[in-house]
Parts: C-alpha cells; sequence; structure tokens
C-alpha cells in the first residue's frame, strides 16, 4: 500500500498558537491540524435564539438585558452582583470571581447578551458566572462545546479549529476523496466537517446532542472504513504471505489426546479442526477462539502447538502476567514433557544463567515451545524456527506488541492464534479482529453446573464471615477477591493484605493465603502450589487471579467491592469457581449505596450466566474502551464513531469496503492517513 508523503502542519503553524499552548492540547491528543478538525465536539448549545427574561426558565438559555444595578455584596465572600432587566422581567447575576475591571465594564446602562444556567431561588430567577459578549454582537448560533483542558478556553479552540478547516480547504488533497452511496449524507469530507464544527443556525440540536444527525453519521461511516480496510490490508498480507505448511503425525494427537484424563468436547474438535485447516493452508493463520472461562481453549491450543513440534517448528505461547504465565508453563509441562517435548518460561524477571539457556534454546533449532510474557517481545529474543504464535487475553496487548511478536519468525510469517475468555460482542469483533477468522467454543465440559451468584451488602459482612467459616468446616476452599476504586497495585496489594489480616482475626484456625501483583513469582508459586493441594482453605488475592487459576475444590467466591468491576471482568473471575463436584456459589459484595448503572452491573451478572451476553451489557454500560481494556493500548479509541451507537453502518462499511478497493483504490492511502495517521503503520505490515 503507498505511502501518504505530506505530513499535517503543527498546531504551532496557525496564528496565535505558540509553544505552551501546543503543550496545553496535547493533553488533548492535539498534535497538528488533523487533530483539531477530527476534534469531536461532547455537545451542542443552542444560542440562535434569544428569550425574554420572563420566559426563561430553570436550564440553559440565551438572554439579553440592561444592567439596572452592579454591587458588591458579602464581607467574607464578596460576590458581584449585576441585575438584568428587559421588557419582561429581570434577573440577577451573579459572579464569585471578579475583578475591578470586570465591575467597571458592568456598569448600569451597559447592554448585554448572557448564556449560562437560569436558576430560580426564593430572590427570584439568576445566572452564576454566564458567559457574556455585548449585545451588540452577532447571535453565536449553535455552539459546539469541546473537552477542557486547564488553560484552554473554548474561545480559543473555536478558533483554532477554524484555521485548521481553512487549511484543510486550501489543500483538498490531505482529505479523503469518498463520500457514501446515502442521499441522507450526500457531501465531502471537508463539508461534514464544516458543519460538526460550525453548524448552521437552523441544524437540529437534539440530533446533534445525540450523534444520530446525518452528518455525524457521514463521518462515523467514513471512520469505520478506513479502520475496516486497515484490517483488511492485515487481511490480504496473510492470504498473499508464505505461512509454514504443517502437518502432525497423527500418533502425536492420539497420544495426547489419550493422556488427558477427559475427553473433547465437540465444540473442541470443531475448533482444532478449524484450527488444522488453516495451519495446513501454506499461508499465515490469523484466528481468534473465544470461549467461555472453563470450555477448554488452551487443550485446543496445545493440540496446535502439536502440530507446529510435529512439523518442525517452534511454538510461542505468550500471557499478560507472569501468574498465568507460570500456570501455562506448569500445566503445558506436564502435558508435553510425555512426548519428550521441551517447554521453557521467559519473564522479565529472570537473569543469569536460566534466562541465557531459554534464549540460547530460542536461537539453536530446537522444536521447544516457550511460554512467557512481555519479556518475548526483548530486542535480544531471536528464535531459529518460530511457526506458531499463541496470546491468550489478546485484548491486554496492543497492536504494536502483536506485531512486534509476530516478526520475530525470521525465517516465515509464522501462524498466529488468539485466545480469549472475554467473550467479544459481535461488534467489537468486527472492529477489532476484522482481519482474523473467529472460532467460537460454545460448549462447556459435561458435568459443569452454572455458578450461582448472590448480591450482598457490606453490612452483612459479619454475616458472610459466619457462613464462610461453615464452608470450610466442610473441607471446601474458597477466594476472597480485593479491588480498589484507584488503578493501583500498590493500593490493591495494600488493600488485599488488610484483608487478609481482618478476616485471619475473625476466622481463626481457618489457613488463609494471600496472593498480589507485587509479590515475587516464586512467592505466587509457593502460595498457589499450597492452595492447589488444599494446604491454605481461603486464598486471598487481588483481581491478578482473574485468570489462568484452576482449583477444582475452591466452590466459593467472595469479590469485595464488586460494584467497582465490569461485567466482563465480574464474570471472569466467577469463572475461577465451578470446576468441580458439587454446586458453587459467587458472592458480590457491594458497598452502599450504588449508582443505578452499579445496581444494574450487578443485577445483571447475578442474573446470566452467558458471558457474551454479559459482554454485550458490558458493552453497552461501559463502551468498548473499557469492555477490551484498550485505553491504554490505544486501540478502538475512535474520533468520530460509536461502536455501540453506530452498529448500523457496519454492514454498509463492508460492503463499501470492497467497492472501494474495486474501484477506487488510489484513494484508500489518503482515507488511511487522514484517519488513522500514525496509526496506520500496521496496515502496511
Amino acid at each position: 500500500m503507498a505511502a501518504v508523503s505530506a505530513a499535517f502542519p503543527p498546531v504551532l503553524s496557525l496564528k496565535g498558537a505558540g509553544p505552551a499552548l501546543a503543550a496545553k492540547l496535547q493533553r488533548l491528543g492535539v498534535m497538528d491540524v488533523r487533530d483539531l478538525v477530527l476534534l469531536a465536539p461532547l455537545r451542542y448549545e443552542d444560542r440562535s435564539k434569544i428569550l425574554p427574561i420572563a420566559s426563561a426558565s430553570q436550564g440553559k438559555c440565551l438572554i439579553e438585558g440592561e444592567v439596572v444595578l452592579t454591587d458588591i455584596t458579602g464581607r467574607s465572600r464578596p460576590m458581584l452582583v449585576c441585575r438584568l432587566c428587559d421588557s419582561s422581567g429581570s434577573l440577577d447575576l451573579r459572579f464569585f470571581h471578579f475583578n475591578a475591571g470586570m465591575r467597571n465594564r458592568l456598569m448600569p446602562g451597559t447592554r448585554w447578551r448572557c448564556f449560562g444556567e437560569v436558576k430560580v431561588s426564593s430572590f427570584g430567577k439568576e445566572m452564576i458566572h454566564p458567559q457574556m459578549e455585548p449585545a451588540d454582537a452577532s447571535l453565536p448560533g449553535i455552539v459546539p462545546i469541546y473537552p477542557a483542558v486547564a488553560g484552554v478556553t473554548q474561545k480559543v479552540l473555536r478558533r483554532l479549529i477554524g484555521q485548521a478547516l481553512t487549511l484543510f480547504e486550501s489543500h483538498p488533497q490531505w482529505l479523503p476523496c469518498v463520500s457514501p452511496v446515502s442521499e441522507q449524507a450526500a457531501m465531502t469530507t471537508l463539508q461534514a466537517l464544516k458543519f460538526l464544527h460550525q453548524p448552521p443556525a437552523e441544524a437540529e440540536v437534539v440530533l446533534l446532542n445525540s450523534g444520530s444527525h446525518p452528518v455525524q453519521q457521514r463521518l462515523a461511516w467514513e471512520e469505520l472504513l478506513a479502520h475496516h480496510l486497515s484490517l483488511q490490508s492485515l487481511q490480504d498480507f496473510r492470504q498473499t504471505g508464505q505461512g509454514p505448511k504443517m502437518e502432525a503425525p497423527s500418533f502425536l494427537i492420539d497420544t495426547f489426546l489419550s493422556s488427558l484424563p477427559f475427553p473433547l468436547t465437540d465444540a473442541q474438535r470443531r475448533v482444532f479442526a478449524e484450527i488444522q485447516a488453516d495451519l495446513g493452508s501454506g499461508r499465515p493463520m490469523g484466528r481468534l477462539v473465544q470461549g467461555d472461562v472453563g470450555c477448554g481453549k488452551t487443550v485446543v491450543a496445545a493440540l496446535a502447538a502439536l502440530v507446529s513440534h510435529g512439523s518442525g517448528y517452534q511454538t510461542v505461547l505468550m500471557a499478560p502476567t507472569e501468574l498465568l504465565a507460570e500456570q501455562h508453563f506448569q500445566t503445558w509441562r506436564q502435558w508435553l514433557s510425555p512426548l519428550e517435548i521441551e517447554v521453557h518460561l521467559l519473564t522479565s524477571k529472570m537473569s543469569g544463567k536460566d534466562r541465557r539457556q531459554v534464549l540460547a534454546a530460542m536461537k539453536d533449532s530446537s522444536k521447544a515451545v516457550f511460554i512467557g510474557t512481555h519479556a518475548l517481545f526483548q530486542r535480544e529474543v531471536h528464535f531459529a524456527r518460530l511457526g506458531l504464535v499463541i496470546v491468550d487475553e489478546q485484548h491486554r496487548f496492543g497492536v504494536d506488541q502483536r506485531l512486534t511478536l509476530k516478526a520475530k519468525g525470521e525465517q516465515v510469517i509464522p501462524h498466529y492464534l488468539v485466545m480469549t475468555a472475554t467473550p467479544i460482542p459481535r461488534t467489537l469483533a468486527m472492529l477489532r479482529y476484522g482481519d482474523m477468522a473467529v472460532s467460537v467454543i460454545d460448549q462447556l465440559p459435561p458435568g459443569r453446573q452454572p455458578v450461582e451468584t448472590r448480591v450482598m451488602s457490606q453490612k452483612r459482612r459479619e454475616e458472610l464471615i459466619a457462613r464462610l467459616q461453615t464452608w470450610i468446616k466442610q473441607g471446601r476452599q474458597a477466594y476472597w477477591v480485593c479491588t480498589l476504586i484507584e488503578e493501583s497495585e500498590a493500593l490493591d496489594c495494600e488493600a488485599a493484605e488488610d484483608t487478609a489480616s481482618a478476616l485471619q482475626s475473625s476466622l481463626p484456625g481457618v489457613r488463609i493465603g494471600l496472593v498480589h501483583g507485587r509479590m515475587k513469582p516464586v512467592e505466587k508459586e509457593q502460595v498457589m502450589t499450597a492452595f492447589k493441594q488444599g494446604e491454605i482453605d481461603l486464598l486471598v488475592a487481588t483481581t491478578v487471579i482473574e485468570v489462568g487459576v484452576d482449583v477444582p475444590n475452591a466452590g466459593l467466591m467472595v469479590i469485595d467491592n464488586a460494584e467497582r468491576l465490569g461485567l466482563a471482568q465480574l464474570h471472569q473471575l466467577r469463572g475461577r469457581v465451578g470446576r468441580g463436584p458439587g454446586q458453587s456459589y459467587c458472592i458480590l459484595l457491594y458497598k452502599p449505596p450504588l449508582t443505578d448503572i452499579a445496581r444494574q452491573r450487578l443485577d445483571f451478572v447475578r442474573q446470566c450466566n452467558d458471558g457474551f451476553a454479559l459482554a454485550e451489557k458490558d458493552l453497552e454500560l461501559r463502551g468498548p474502551g473499557e469492555v477490551l481494556g484498550t485505553r491504554q493500548s490505544g486501540a478502538l479509541q475512535f474520533k468520530m464513531a460509536d461502536p455501540v451507537r453506530d452498529q448500523n453502518l457496519l454492514l454498509k462499511v463492508q460492503k463499501d469496503a470492497k467497492a472501494l478497493r474495486e474501484h477506487e483504490g488510489a484513494s484508500i492511502p489518503t482515507l488511511l492517513k487522514f484517519w488513522l495517521g500514525d496509526g496506520n503503520q500496521y496496515a502496511d505490515v
């Protein structure tokens, strides 16, 4: 795909934009003029009509009148009060922050136009700190309100965006030359952007504020189109690139399956057959395997690794946390060692002789399996014959990391298999994994009972602890998961330590273990091993145990402050229980009072055990960035589109992308450059 050469001018090229202002705008993600025109308003305010003061009710509106009184009241907290009158009535303007110049401008006899929220008190109608301009100024019309950043006023933002739009008008080659086949919004990108930032007075504010105005849909369509085309370029790369052609000896697969203490489900067999077909095609595989917690994705991944090994290639399995990597390492070594297949572990905390041995094994012709964390991205990591990359919980990694690991296949383009126990709604799967085939393991092993979920207030904490003691006396084990509202590993660990100490005081004789993210890998492994072997009755942990821990005898989980977690994460945690015989329970312990959304979330997870239904609800309540955990990785941070609101555009986008590639391929580079900017780097990989 051809590159687009010209970069967009920086903010500093605009009149009145100095280094200090440019630095402040960077907090909004605004670096150049493209970022400015793609800075979508949060909402719109209708300032096109002046209301008589008598007609102004509670809420925001525009009024105009003459100042008849200006005074400063209050001694401990002075306040500037101005009385504004028109022919219908009067209203007080109140300013808690003011100066002498402001008081002089608001002298009796001057006429002002004010926009703000009208409040009605015992003293009558008033506006506090309204936006003001002289009455002889032109009417503002419909005004866009942008995200706030300290030191940058809305007026400055509107002025800079106006300059940026003028620049794009002078350089039309910067803009995409595509438009949807739609009577609803048959306009160019520049026309749509001008409407977005400078809407005419007759524009429907209700539609604009809902995001459903035809112009907003026009821009959302184009952004989704660019995203889809970028993913398609990755898919093209796989279709045209050469991947290792793999076919494992059947005896290797049969020996492995016969060693398992359980038979595969029909769903597991179906998904493995799909993977086998990809591995044998000679083209680089890109496949996403979705499945609810406990459905057996890891076994299917191990079968894929056997195909890779039997064909003479190395396999890498990457996990998002050291705890999960260690869990995989123990499981895979137990499975594969009897087949005389080497399994190595590489984490960032390994050093010395152990690390050198693993790196040396990667460089030689060993057909080993390598399991690790982000350490697999490091420069000194080189593989002699990497054929298969398996990534667990892909949504926790950014696109750059995904491509860096794939690039480690120095001889051929390795196959790429993604596993996730986070059920991804169809909308997000299309947007984030549009370049990949999708397999779903939609069947749980026989005998599994749904986990019974209950919601309980912190006021019943002591009652819960008493029930917990009874549970443990019956020979069962339990989890107590601690969460904090701050995204701080240190604070989470402190909360877990405090909880473990308090529970030990309340439960004398109960063997309590503690696991959190700041413990050394060896310490975590020791605690987890003790828990698995029944030497610990109650495991207190942070959400670090969200993935990877399998203890069949642990049939009870308490999630402390459950209202702070999303549905997908609650479902993931709940999946740690229900893996053994008998009924299992999950207690969602919350701190009242609950917000409406938190109440909806807890009620929904209590009633529903369907991971995909929970994921759809989570998407509706929290948005795509939170559901997939992509706020940090930068993925799915759309500027104009909303994956929930704009689902109706997706089928049209797929159809239009195909037509564009067939008939107007020359316009695609400009489209991708405009909407994806530097993020388009992965479109050419």
